[in-house]
């Protein structure tokens, strides 16, 4: 049976690398001339700027310069995309793509599985993992992050734009980047994104390559013995994960449109690089395909948190480009009806680069109106108006003269409210600037019977709703927690002791009467202290209330609490303090406090300084705080309005997998129904599909059955006593089995809380958090153990390669010495793993050596206790076996250049080294024409590698031809052909 090579590079690189020539890119050898400080390969850049007139050796200068600036390669990009790209005829430009080009700086150095050249300058980097690999794409987030934090790759990735990381998989159901293709840009916290293709068409748009390229490809990459295997064949399909996802995004017009208008630098409190979302980009083209047809309005129904402002953002410079290839100057305004979404949309801009100017009245926008000129500033900068239309009623302005050469563009942020069409303000706009475009931003269109945010706005342009926004982890889910039977009972008997008669007293006289607002205020700062517990420290809440004056008196019950507890004012920042307790509230009301003062607040809340916000109508919509993971609901909010509010608490903040609703007003039977509505609106679109737009909420039902199989699959434990399951465990000697334990474990500790609170108490009766995490931490001791034990007593390799990925480090100790002890033993095995991985020659005596030296140290010493001796002992033994073996991986990989990078004839010669009496530049020759001979053999000849005994016979012949003025007797040349053919066959057989 054909056992053909079934590997990383068989499976995915080399089929990722044939695709990209069908798209355009001309492969070509890394061994090309290249800068060693920037990796760009000089005679392609050259070739370039000859064309375009610029001085190649100046432009490089100028590059350095740039990408040495800490600034995450902003300077560069822009100069990049100014000067070094032709976007006005694309095709000019040359592209390229290369496998294994090392990014090296001193002693530090990383190598990409593919690397994409733009007129020789390396922009895109793609690292693949064969399907099914361990951790997924979560091992490749950790690596990326090392090395992103490693200062001599600086330069590195102010160069590159964006990366893609793929397993070759198509996506499952999930949130966790796992499994797939994913893009991103490079930062501490890198955002792996999905890209969803919406014109499938794409896929299909390519030119086949020849054989003749096709060779070339293989034999540069040393892989021509897989070119005749059917799982190569397979996987050279265009129609594969990876494959599609590269026509995706590096399809030309894709590519162009990415390089040019998809890349952001936000400067923050910390300087970050940000890449469009796939949505955002289907709906840039969207945008525009709907101008094509002459429409003037519509709407962009994106979801909460899906990042309609940063969409804006974009879209200034697109449709500046665009309305410019028209012989039009475009100005732009963000229309927001409050002040505190002005200041939030201005600081988004300002942020992201834009020139902002802000319009806070109606005499400032009519005088603004009036200006009825194309003007472009001096400095060439892109400018937004940011208008806030909160007091505005008419516009009353005489129709102006309009110059032809100006366009205005507005974006109507929140467009789902204060927009009444029997109100004067969209009217007179719309009257005023016929030639506009008006396009509305909403997460919740209006869908009431008597209007519609379709009848105001127009048809949709692009639509993104909560189910691709959970999977893509840009929204979490939502769990509605009911309150507790026994407070219910507690809040009727207060209702009954209140006496008042019906009709005599108005209902918020009743819910903010302190009888009422004390048991509501204990009952939520008791469960958002045991929320912070079983979750983490540093999140917040949120109390929407029924009334202002409930508001008031839950702060005021607040404040009392706060005196009697001996702190002296509400707001004080939360500092060396008990870190789950509620020390610190804001009340947040249109008449408290000064502007100044809100918005200090809310930020101080944003920055984890207070810990509960108490709002009535403020801060429902257009809010954004990640830190924000609690709210409770006191009263039932209508429509659109409920969405908007609820969805304050779906934003991604640490692990966190969802978003929690206290409900003390019943709001299931108002979300039924505004849920039900936007499913009939996608019905018109979508047909039956629409059904899979219902994943907002978490059902009980869904939360009751996971906690069911939990509790089967830990039914022949005894969960009651830590002592005996840990016996119990201990029991297991199947990894696979102990691995599931920590998954399910796992799983109940972040399904604990949850359980409690829809009373599934069959599981939880008899254990706690505590124990739950006692057992999750003894069955991942018991995991390590086992896969440390299992790895060692096969292969050194397979440990290094498995163990220390699932190995949890527990530190007892928390001095910040041992810390940073800790942190150095960590990194030491990861360095040293990369190198026994790395090693290509795994018979050579030498590293044979060390594997035993480092299998002694693992076994000898529990290099996994955390006290600190045991970790000063084993840090300079292990760093001793890291340079000996990435010493010895320095001289494979200098060897294995002399033959093309071709490891198996870097091993052929080592190993004849040792049996000829010949120089080794003799012997390299004669390997180095062999080689030719046997690879076009082996390209040529479908079958030859299935008969062993067949291609052995070949060899023989080669290798007498090559050797025969060597005087070698006959059983020398017989161990020369038999150990090529080895190398051969098991690379063909993966052996």
């Amino acid at each position: 049976m054909k056992t053909a090579t079934f590997n990383e590079d068989s499976r995915v690189k080399i089929p990722a690398i044939i695709q990209l020539e069908r798209l355009g890119y001309e492969y070509i050898s890394k061994d090309a001339l290249k800068d060693d400080e920037t990796n760009i390969f000089i005679d392609i850049f050259k070739k370039y700027c000859d064309k375009k007139g610029l001085d190649s050796t100046k432009e490089l200068q100028k590059i350095k310069l740039l990408l040495d600036y800490d600034d995450l390669g902003k300077e560069f990009y822009n100069y990049l995309i100014s000067n070094l790209i032709d976007f006005d005829n694309f095709e000019n430009n040359f592209f390229n793509v290369v496998s294994e080009l090392t990014f090296k700086k001193e002693e530090d150095e990383f190598r990409p599985d593919i690397t994409v050249l733009i007129n020789g300058i390396p922009l895109i980097f793609i690292e693949v993992k064969k399907p099914n690999n361990l951790n997924g794409m979560n091992a490749e987030k950790d690596r990326l992050v090392a090395r992103y934090k490693n200062k001599n790759f600086k330069k590195f990735f102010n160069e590159i734009v964006f990366m893609i990381y793929s397993n070759n998989m198509e996506y499952v159901d999930q949130k966790d980047t796992l499994i797939g293709s994913f893009y991103v840009t490079a930062s501490e916290n890198p955002k792996f994104n999905y890209f969803r293709e919406e014109d499938k068409n794409i896929y299909h748009k390519f030119n086949e390559i020849t054989e003749e390229r096709e060779n070339f490809i293989l034999k540069d990459n040393n892989l021509a013995v897989i070119k005749h295997s059917p799982e190569y064949k397979t996987n050279k399909s265009h129609l594969t994960p990876l494959n599609k996802f590269l026509s995706s995004l590096l399809n030309k017009n894709r590519l162009k449109f990415i390089l040019k208008y998809s890349i952001a630098f936000v400067d923050k409190k910390e300087k970050q690089k940000h890449i469009m979302r796939y949505p955002q980009i289907f709906a840039s083209f969207a945008i525009q395909k709907h101008l094509e047809k002459g429409n003037k309005k519509g709407i962009i129904w994106h979801t909460q948190g899906s990042g309609k402002t940063a969409l804006s953002f974009y879209n200034v410079k697109i449709l500046n480009d665009y309305f410019a290839k028209k012989g039009k100057v475009a100005k732009f305004y963000f229309i927001v009806d409050r002040l505190d979404l002005l200041k939030q949309a201005q600081k988004e801009f300002i942020a992201r680069g834009l020139r902002v100017r802000t319009i806070q009245n109606k005499k400032d926008f009519i005088k603004e109106m009036s200006k009825n000129t194309a003007i472009s500033n001096n400095e060439g900068e892109l400018e937004i108006t940011v208008v806030n239309i909160q007091k505005f009623d008419s516009l009353e302005i005489p129709e102006p003269e309009y110059d032809i050469d100006l366009q205005r563009v507005y974006f109507i942020d929140e467009a789902h409210r204060s927009y009444n069409p029997k109100g004067r303000f969209l009217v007179d706009l719309y009257s005023l600037d016929k030639n506009a475009v008006f396009i509305a931003l909403t997460g919740t269109p209006l869908l009431k019977k008597e209007y519609k945010s379709r009848d105001i706005f127009g048809d949709y342009i692009h639509k993104y709703y909560y189910n691709l926004s959970i999977k893509d982890g840009y929204t979490l889910r939502l769990i509605r927690e009911e309150i507790e039977a026994n407070y219910k009972a507690k809040l009727k008997e207060i209702l009954e002791s209140i006496e008042i008669q019906k009709g005599m007293i108005k209902s918020h006289e009743i819910t903010s009467h302190k009888n009422f607002v004390r048991p509501m205020l204990d009952y939520i700062l008791d469960d958002l202290e045991k929320f912070r517990k079983l979750h983490c420290e540093k999140v917040g809440g949120m109390i929407v209330c029924d009334s202002s004056a409930q508001a008031r008196a839950l702060y005021d019950e607040f404040l009392a609490k706060r005196v009697d507890s001996g702190y002296l004012t509400a707001a004080e920042p939360r500092l060396n303090r008990d870190k789950y307790k509620i020390n610190s509230a804001a009340l947040i009301l249109h008449d408290e406090d000064t502007k100044t003062i809100r918005e200090d607040k809310i930020q101080d809340f944003k920055d984890g300084k207070i810990d509960l916000l108490i709002v009535y109508n403020m801060l429902l919509t257009g809010f954004d705080a990640p830190v924000l993971k609690k709210l409770y609901l006191t009263r039932v909010i209508k429509a659109h309005n409920l969405l908007q509010t609820l969805t304050r608490v779906n934003r991604p903040y640490k692990d966190f997998k969802y978003g929690y609703i206290v409900d003390f007003a019943n709001i299931k039977d108002e979300f039924d129904k505004t849920n039900r509505l936007y499913w009939e609106e996608l019905q018109n679109e979508l047909g039956d599909e629409a059904e899979n737009y219902s994943e907002l909420f978490k059902t009980s039902e869904e939360i009751e059955k996971e906690l069911q199989e939990i509790e089967e699959y830990l039914f022949e434990f005894d969960v009651s006593n830590l002592e005996v399951f840990s016996q119990e465990i201990r029991e297991i000697e199947d990894i696979d089995k102990v691995r599931e334990i920590v998954k399910t474990l796992t799983n109940l500790k972040e399904l604990f809380n949850i359980a409690k609170l829809y009373g599934y108490e069959k599981i939880t009766q008899n254990i706690d958090i505590n124990k739950i995490n006692t057992m999750l931490r003894e069955a991942r001791n018991y995991l390590s153990l086992l896969i440390q034990k299992e790895a060692i007593d096969n292969d050194i390799g397979e440990f290094l390669n498995i163990a220390l990925e699932d190995v949890f480090f527990e530190f007892s100790k928390v001095k910040e010495e041992e810390l940073k002890l800790a942190d150095e033993l960590k990194e030491v095995l990861r360095v040293t793993r990369e190198e026994f991985l790395r090693n290509f020659d795994k018979n050579d005596p030498e590293y044979v050596s060390l594997k035993e030296e480092l299998e002694r140290v693992l076994k000898n010493r529990n290099i996994f206790e955390a006290d600190s001796e045991s970790i000063k002992e084993n840090i300079p033994i292990l760093e001793e076996i890291y340079k000996k073996i990435k010493a010895l991986n320095r001289a494979n990989e200098r060897l294995a250049k002399k033959y093309k990078n071709d490891k198996k004839y870097a091993k052929i010669h080592k190993t004849l080294k040792n049996r000829l009496s010949a120089k080794e530049t003799e012997i390299q020759k004669r390997l180095l024409e062999l080689k030719e001979k046997v690879d076009e053999m082996v390209l040529n000849r479908e079958d030859v590698l299935d008969n062993e005994e067949y291609f052995k016979r070949d060899m023989a012949k080669y290798v007498a031809m090559e050797f025969k003025d060597f005087g070698l007797k006959a059983e020398d040349l017989i161990y020369i052909s038999n150990i090529i053919t080895r190398e051969y066959i098991c690379e063909y057989r993966a052996c």
